[in-house]
């Protein structure tokens, strides 16, 4: 008679020591006065050109700091350094996301007593980094004109647990199917609580309204 195979959920103890860390950590930033932001999309979207527009409307309002994570490459790290923040690059080595431990490895090595506001750049896919709790006090997700508007139905996940949605390049939405009013739609159905930004990083469009909400978000945080 064959043995009673044996099933262990692997997956699910692993998300649970994640959460407890992601917990423990966002306590620590809060004693700390720093408010951590999660930043996901896939590749392309417009992460690092967004985040340095971010950057650009916020330097003298915040002291900034960027975790740049990337599965082999410091090229996205070397882009943000050049504008005098302070920059960490976390090489995964082929895992396709960060979650709370890694994070914790890059707040380890950023001063967190000079900076009240930091940036993660996730690695970019749309499946991966929505299952790990990276720590962060909000989650924000880009999603770019030319990827299509159909992706909230495809990647349901990333969707629902974003507390933001960026939609980045809309300068395309002229040469494009890109249908904004089907978009909203499919994700307020995920996600009724979530805001979205209409944006373009490249030229400037929606940026304030994006960093607006981001700065009353960080003062409530770390307020004593």
């Amino acid at each position: 008679m064959m043995e009673e195979i044996r099933l262990i959920e692997v997956k699910e103890e692993i998300l649970s020591d994640n959460k407890g860390l992601a917990d423990q950590l966002r306590l620590d930033l809060k004693k700390s006065h720093t408010f951590l932001l999660n930043l996901m999309s896939s590749p392309g979207a417009g992460k690092t050109t967004f985040i340095l527009a971010t950057i650009a409307a916020l330097q003298g309002k915040f002291r900034l700091g960027v975790i740049e994570a990337d599965i082999d490459s410091v090229v996205d790290a070397e882009r943000v350094a050049k504008t005098g923040v302070t920059a960490i690059q976390l090489r995964t080595g082929g895992f396709c996301h960060l979650d709370a431990a890694m994070v914790s490895k890059g707040l380890e090595a950023l001063d967190l007593s000079t900076l009240d506001l930091v940036i993660i750049e996730n690695v970019g896919n749309l499946v991966c980094p929505a299952e790990f709790d990276t720590g962060a006090v909000r989650n924000v997700m880009i999603l770019s004109v030319p990827e299509g508007d159909d992706k909230p139905l495809k990647y349901p996940l990333m969707f629902s647990i974003c507390d933001v949605l960026i939609v980045n390049k809309i300068d395309y939405l002229p040469i494009s199917d890109f249908d904004l009013g089907a978009m909203r739609e499919r994700v307020l159905k995920l996600n009724p609580g979530i805001k979205i930004f209409e944006v373009s990083a490249k030229n400037g469009t929606g940026i304030e309204a994006w960093t607006g909400w981001l700065e009353q978000e960080a003062r409530a945080f770390i307020a004593p």
